[in-house]
C-alpha cells in the first residue's frame, strides 16, 4: 500500500509536520512513514579547503581537529534525528494510528525523496525559514527543488497544526489548473471541506466563465464551491482572500508555465512557496 511520507529534518518545525501527516493519514486511510534525512554539511568541505593556505604542521593539526568535529557533529545529528523519529511515532500512536514506520538516512534530501516516491501517496514537508529578519519570508530553495523533482502530491505543513475545515484552489483557467480541480474533486484528503475557487487578475468575463467550469467540476463530486475573481497581483490577491475568508489550506498546481517562461518571468508557484505560510497542497 502506498503511504504518507512525512519528512523530518531538524530544520523545519517537526511538530507541525507530524500533526498534518497524522491528519492526512486519517483522511486517506493509509499507512504513515516518518523519514529523517541527515545531509552532509558543505561548510565542512569548505573548511577543509583551508589546507592550501596553511603551514604543514598547522594544516595537519587543523584538518585532524576538523575531522574529529565533523564526526562528533554527525553523531549528534544522527541521535537528534533518531529522537525526532521516536517522538513522531509516539505522537502518531497517541493519535490512534497503528500502521507506522520510520526510516533514517544520511545523504541528499531530494535524492532520498525521489527514491522514496514509488512508495508514496503523499509527501508531507515543511518550510525552512531563516531566523535572521523574522519579519521577512525567504524563498525556500530546498522545498522548491522538492516540488520540481517530485510527481506525487506534496502537503507543505504549517508550523502549528489547525485542522482544515476549508480549502482554496488557486485557479487561472490553465490546463494545469483544470487538472488540479479534477484531482481535488477526487481527493479523500479534501472531501467534505468547504471549498473556494479563486482567480486573480485577468479579464472578468473570461474569469467568470472559467470559474463556472471549475465549480461545475467540483459539484460533480459533492462540493458546493464558492468562486471569486479578485483583482491585483496574483500572490497578494490570493493571500488576502485566504486571510479574509479564514481559508485553512491552499491547493494549487505546480509550475504550469513552460520551462522557458518560468526562467524569464518567474512562477506563481514559486512566489506562493516563498510568501505564504498557510498549509499548501501542491498537485502535479
Amino acid at each position: 500500500m502506498k503511504q504518507v511520507i512525512a519528512c523530518l529534518d531538524g530544520i523545519t518545525r517537526a511538530q507541525g509536520i507530524c500533526d498534518y501527516a497524522i491528519w492526512a493519514t486519517r483522511r486517506m486511510d493509509t499507512d504513515l512513514e516518518f523519514l529523517h534525512v541527515q545531509e552532509p554539511h558543505s561548510e565542512q568541505a569548505g573548511l577543509s579547503d583551508l589546507s592550501g593556505s596553511l603551514w604543514l604542521g598547522a594544516q595537519e593539526a587543523l584538518l585532524r581537529e576538523l575531522s574529529e568535529l565533523d564526526e562528533k557533529r554527525a553523531a549528534v545529528e544522527q541521535e537528534h534525528g533518531k529522537q525526532l523519529l521516536e517522538l513522531a511515532l509516539e505522537r502518531a500512536r497517541a493519535a490512534g494510528l497503528a500502521r507506522l514506520d520510520a526510516r533514517q538516512y544520511r545523504g541528499d534530501l531530494i535524492d532520498t525523496l525521489i527514491e522514496s516516491e514509488p512508495d508514496a501517496r503523499l509527501f508531507v514537508l515543511g518550510h525552512h525559514e531563516k531566523p535572521v529578519k523574522p519579519s521577512r519570508l525567504f524563498p525556500d530553495h530546498r522545498l522548491e527543488s522538492a516540488v520540481r523533482a517530485l510527481h506525487r502530491p506534496i502537503l507543505v505543513a504549517g508550523a502549528v497544526f489547525r485542522e482544515p475545515a476549508s480549502f482554496m484552489v488557486a485557479y487561472d483557467g490553465s490546463a494545469t489548473a483544470r487538472k488540479t480541480v479534477e484531482m481535488v474533486s477526487r481527493s479523500p484528503l479534501l472531501a467534505g471541506l468547504s471549498a473556494h475557487v479563486v482567480m486573480a487578475g485577468g479579464d472578468a468575463a473570461q474569469a467568470q466563465a472559467a470559474l463556472s467550469e471549475a465549480r461545475a467540476e467540483l459539484a460533480n463530486t459533492g462540493f458546493d464551491a464558492r468562486t471569486a475573481h479578485v483583482p491585483g497581483d496574483p500572490v497578494q490577491a490570493l493571500t488576502a482572500y485566504a486571510g479574509d475568508h479564514a481559508v485553512d489550506l491552499i491547493a494549487m498546481g505546480a509550475y504550469g508555465h513552460s520551462r522557458i517562461r518560468h526562467l524569464m518571468l518567474g512562477s506563481t508557484t514559486t512566489a506562493i512557496l516563498g510568501q505564504v505560510r498557510l498549509p499548501l497542497l501542491i498537485l502535479r
